[in-house]
């Protein structure tokens, strides 16, 4: 028998958005789904932090400006309580927003640093088996010469939370290799109902951040924890690596650019000119220049001078050197 993804249905997207960069990306984000994707029929979530003891700084978003230009494209705001993370761990944002979304109804989390490029409400979505963004790199974990190796690692946070850990492997990869063993970008997921999918994602952050196995004594989770529980989350919900066609989302239909230098130095060109559309309109730009980035690199011509360092055909195999680039030309930017 084999998994057929569900049909086409309604579902809802979201982003966190708070005071400065996020508030700005979210923006672009809201403006590239309405370009993109005009028959999108579900609600788009802007999620907000609220102020609270885990915030010395108040993060919602302050301007009026901003907030109106999110609505005027569709987008809802929905307040959150920062209750486990806040400051301190903000990725712990994605975590803990998804108790502010309509129960019971299928979602898709994007990183604000995305671009919408396709039709979202194409995209083959099997919301009873969740997966998440393999557009990664071997970020976690990091052996150690005389510790355990990823088996062992990986494997004591399945038994910690009574997960079948050989059922997560990908057996095509060799022994010890790490893309042997489950492990995502958290720049999107997805899912049938956000608080089932929040509930057990809390759960398992909280107790590896409180209570790690022995053998992740040498291991750091700062910012790797959302990304650690992610794939036992992912796994003990019925998903998996393989529940997603490839093609869509980190492809034709979205771009997870992380920072705008990198976008204009690496990403397909249909990218840079959806950014560039979807940001021209004078009723959006005199917002989008707000955030000197934007101003720089779009606006300013920055981002297009910067594209013209490298060869799209022939870029540098590590991230680091283009980004050694971009910073030795002065166009590094975030």
């Amino acid at each position: 028998m084999t998994n057929t993804p569900a049909p086409s249905q309604d579902f809802n997207i979201v982003v966190v958005g708070q005071q400065g960069r996020l508030a700005y990306e979210a923006l672009l984000f809201a403006a590239s789904l309405r370009h993109s994707s005009p028959d999108f029929r579900g609600r788009l979530f802007v999620a907000e932090p609220q102020p609270g003891p885990l915030w010395p700084n108040d993060p919602h978003i302050k301007s009026d400006d901003i907030r109106a230009a999110l609505s005027d494209l569709g987008a809802e705001i929905i307040p959150f309580q920062s209750e486990h993370f806040g400051a301190s761990y903000p990725y712990g944002n994605k975590i803990e927003m998804l108790c502010a979304l309509p129960k019971g109804e299928p979602f898709v989390f994007f990183d604000t640093d995305t671009l919408i490029t396709g039709d979202i409400s194409q995209v083959p979505f099997d919301f009873n088996r969740p997966t998440a963004s393999l557009r990664r790199t071997n970020t976690w974990p990091v052996p150690q010469l005389y510790g355990p190796q990823y088996t062992g690692l990986w494997k004591s946070l399945y038994d910690m939370f009574g997960l079948d850990f050989e059922s997560s492997l990908d057996l095509s990869q060799p022994d010890e290799f790490w893309q042997r063993y489950l492990y995502f970008n958290a720049g999107f997921f997805f899912y049938r109902c956000p608080h089932e999918f929040g509930d057990k994602f809390l759960e398992y952050a909280l107790a590896i951040r409180d209570t790690p196995p022995v053998e992740l004594c040498a291991q750091s989770f700062d910012p790797w924890l959302d990304q650690i529980a992610l794939p036992l989350v992912i796994h003990a919900l019925g998903g998996g690596r393989d529940t997603l066609p490839e093609g869509f989302l980190d492809g034709s239909v979205s771009c997870h650019y992380r920072f705008l230098p990198l976008l204009y130095a690496r990403e397909n060109q249909s990218a840079v000119d959806i950014l560039e559309a979807v940001a021209a309109p004078n009723k959006l730009k005199k917002v989008l220049k707000g955030y000197d980035p934007i101003k720089r690199m779009v606006y300013q011509g920055r981002g297009r001078k910067a594209r013209a360092l490298f060869d799209q055909d022939n870029l540098p195999r590590k991230e680091q050197a283009i980004r050694n680039r971009l910073k030795s030309n002065g166009y590094w930017m975030r």
